[in-house]
């Protein structure tokens, strides 16, 4: 019977020493091959020319490297590229390139859809396909890297793209620890956002890891009630319990949790949802990011009105909370939070109207 092939992509590199030492190979190769794989943006093991003959065979006959690869690229007048990649099992996902942000930025996917199902969000609509691997949601990181020339450039990730990333815990996390190899892309955990709905068994794990990405919770409402409209797993896991975790998440000195809240136009965006916002939010270690609607077809919302936005955030500001209000980006492209969406084997009507864009 053959071996099972096992994927490059998906190992960390503990894990790679392991399977090397156990075919007879040195555990320091794993080094070199991280270098080739993740820095130098090599996919055929016979191209890594610091590795023996020998080795380099046993890596071609029994191992695979799986990337994503690369259809489709589209670039918005404001300088966001999205990026449409296939997979192995030709399911399809999008990342995008925010530049200028003021840190050069990806976007990433951690699952084909998503199960969460928000109001607001034309991802929800599509459902959940499946989660990505490891190897999957690095290796957007590695085709956009390689497609924008910037191996050897800083930038930032958010796992803000399609999917929600704590309802994949295990693969996102060994991404992240992937990623931050030092002999690989060696991203540094303060240059990782995580963006979350609020899964709380998940949020409370996160809490405990030594590698502890920067943290976004998806708010959009300040009381159940309306939360419960817009997001449905607030039905679960409430606005309280969210904020009670939140308050017990460890932070370093100069770090705050980032609370995202999406505005819609007479649904959460009047004077009284900012106050009350203002008053869960109090003793809390954060910063409000709002971020005005960015409308599609297939969802039931409309753009809140700058003079809307302009008071919602000057009552958070004047109750001492740090505010921002986030630029739309890429929307010309459909790139922007909460456009992402691609067509599968058997489009959804959301798909559908998605196309008419």
């Amino acid at each position: 019977m053959t071996a099972t092939r096992l994927d490059l992509a998906n190992l960390e590199r503990p894990a790679l020493e392991a399977a090397l030492e156990e075919r007879g190979h040195q555990r320091f190769r794993a080094a070199q091959i991280f270098r080739w794989i993740y820095r130098r943006g090599v996919t055929d093991a016979v191209a890594m020319t610091d590795l023996s003959r020998e080795l380099r065979a046993s890596l071609t006959s029994g191992f695979s490297l799986a990337t994503p690869e690369l259809i489709a690229r589209e670039r918005s007048v404001d300088g966001t590229e999205k990026f449409l990649l296939r997979l192995a099992d030709g399911r399809q996902i999008e990342s995008v390139f925010i530049p200028d942000t003021p840190s050069m930025t990806f976007c990433i996917s951690t699952q084909v859809g998503c199960a969460m199902a928000c109001a607001f969000c034309l991802t929800g609509k599509m459902g959940l396909v499946r989660n990505l691997t490891a190897g999957e949601i690095a290796g957007q990181v590695r085709v956009l890297a390689g497609a924008l020339d910037m191996r050897d450039k800083r930038f930032n990730i958010v796992l803000m793209g399609m999917g929600e990333p704590l309802h994949n815990y295990d693969e996102t996390m060994s991404a992240l620890r992937i990623l931050n190899d030092e002999h690989g892309f060696a991203l540094p955990a303060r240059r990782v956002t995580l963006s979350t709905v609020g899964l709380l068994p998940a949020l409370e794990r996160l809490a405990r890891e030594p590698l502890m990405p920067n943290l976004a919770i998806s708010l959009h409402a300040p009381t159940d009630a309306l939360r419960g409209d817009l997001v449905p797993l607030n039905k679960k896991y409430g606005v309280r319990e969210i904020i009670d975790a939140c308050q017990r998440f460890p932070l370093t000195r100069r770090r705050r949790i980032t609370f995202e809240y999406v505005l819609l136009a007479g649904v959460n965006d009047s004077p009284d949802a900012a106050r009350r916002l203002a008053k869960l939010l109090s003793g809390v270690k954060s910063k409000v990011n709002l971020i005005p609607l960015n409308a599609a077809p297939g969802i039931p919302f409309e753009r809140p009105s700058d003079v809307a936005v302009d008071r919602f955030a000057q009552i958070l500001a004047d109750h001492h909370l740090v505010v921002s209000v986030r630029k739309s980006r890429g929307r010309d492209i459909r790139a922007a939070c909460g456009q992402l969406i691609v067509e599968g084997p058997r489009s959804s009507p959301a798909q559908h109207l998605a196309v008419m864009l």
